[in-house]
């Protein structure tokens, strides 16, 4: 589907929240943010990232600019896209659960 063309870092935790995936080699130039939830397997012998998404969730997500910052809004566009929950509501549960 694409190579990851880096990672966003959250920099208080150093949690990763998004791969960035780049599509340009299956169709131009588009690149989105994948959530790390979706990651099923890191193969490092063969260099790959497999993640439980088709072709058609990775083509119709939100497309990623680096130029442009990310929202609250834009994180939830890409949670809603591909149907998961936010990090923010585990994290806000986890204080809760404290």
């Amino acid at each position: 589907m694409g190579h990851v063309s880096g990672l966003l870092v959250e920099e208080t935790t150093w949690a990763v929240r998004y791969l960035i995936i780049d599509t340009s080699n299956w169709w131009g130039g588009h690149k989105v943010l994948v959530p790390p939830e979706w990651i099923s397997e890191v193969c490092w012998l063969d260099k790959t990232i497999s993640v439980d998404l088709n072709r058609q969730v990775i083509k119709d997500a939100p497309e990623y600019d680096y130029n442009l910052q990310i929202t609250p809004e834009f994180e939830t566009a890409i949670y809603q896209h591909y149907e998961l929950a936010g990090y923010w509501d585990k994290l806000a549960k986890a204080k809760k659960d404290c």
